[in-house]
């Protein structure tokens, strides 16, 4: 059984999603997390994972919290993916950066990639590789993409000196988005990223670890054709060095995820990441 937990926290109150588990050595059922929403006032239908979006009682939860608030929200992320499409395949930075703007007074950087940037650029992958749209329109929304990352980048403020991360991609692996924005957003949060994100030897990619000492690496593939070469390459981290491994992205948002020497972060959001980040070092 999956429903929504809600915790009162200097009053305000905050969702969880949670199930129940049997536990045969005590006889009893006990609560697992599936996954924290954030303060209720906030969460959408979107933050629910797609297996349980649709469930009647956790529907009519959300709905309870705050309806007319809700539904304002709901509609706002539906009109920031229309409008982002179609100025990103139009080549309209101006216009996308007017959108990132205006989405944040409500929401945040990170439900800005997640809920909308993320569902884009997969609409734009999926209608190219459908001939819906052409590579020539692909290839400006993604270099637009790039250059609005970039713009976020410099827009977020950071503070602190925490761990370092290394993110990087396999060989052969041209997709740097993913990594761009997890910089962005590990920045904002005071993190020190080195951004590998482009397709180089690996060699490389063990000098640097060698030489600069990371706390974390993060591999990114976006691509199923470079799977096996993103196990490659986590195999000759791991055969040189003791530094914990995380391995995400497209590629892995799917039914079977193929074996990793690396811990595997599939479909995850942007805020679960500090958390992840935080136990995989330690």
């Amino acid at each position: 059984m999956v429903y929504i937990r809600a915790k009162k926290v200097k009053g305000d109150q905050y969702l969880y999603l949670v199930k129940s588990v049997w536990d045969s050595k005590k006889s009893t059922s006990k609560q697992e997390i599936v996954k924290y929403l954030g303060k209720a006032s906030e969460v959408i239908k979107d933050d629910i994972p797609v297996e349980y979006r649709e469930n009647p009682k956790i529907l009519s939860v959300l709905a309870a919290q705050n309806p007319e608030d809700i539904k304002k929200r709901e509609e706002a992320s539906r009109k920031s993916i229309k409008q982002l499409y179609k100025k990103l395949t139009d080549g309209d930075i101006q216009s996308c950066v007017q959108i990132y703007d205006d989405y944040i007074k409500i929401f945040n950087s990170a439900d800005f990639f997640d809920k909308i940037l993320r569902p884009v650029m997969h609409q734009i992958g999926d209608e190219w590789a459908n001939n819906k749209i052409s590579i020539a329109t692909e290839h400006v929304a993604s270099n637009v993409a790039q250059t609005l990352v970039k713009i976020i980048m410099d827009k977020v403020t950071t503070s602190g000196n925490k761990k370092k991360i290394l993110l990087c991609v396999p060989v052969g692996e041209e997709h740097h988005l993913g990594c761009d924005v997890i910089e962005t957003f590990l920045t904002s949060k005071g993190y020190k990223v080195f951004n590998m994100g482009t397709s180089i030897p690996s060699e490389s990619v063990l000098y640097f670890i060698e030489n600069d000492k990371p706390d974390l690496v993060m591999v990114s593939i976006t691509l199923e054709d470079n799977l096996k070469a993103g196990q490659r390459l986590i195999k000759k981290i791991k055969d040189n060095f003791k530094v914990p491994i995380v391995v995400g992205g497209y590629a892995l948002e799917q039914e079977k995820i193929p074996k990793f020497d690396a811990e595997v972060f599939a479909n995850t959001t942007l805020n679960d990441l500090p958390k992840l980040i935080r136990t995989s070092i330690t």
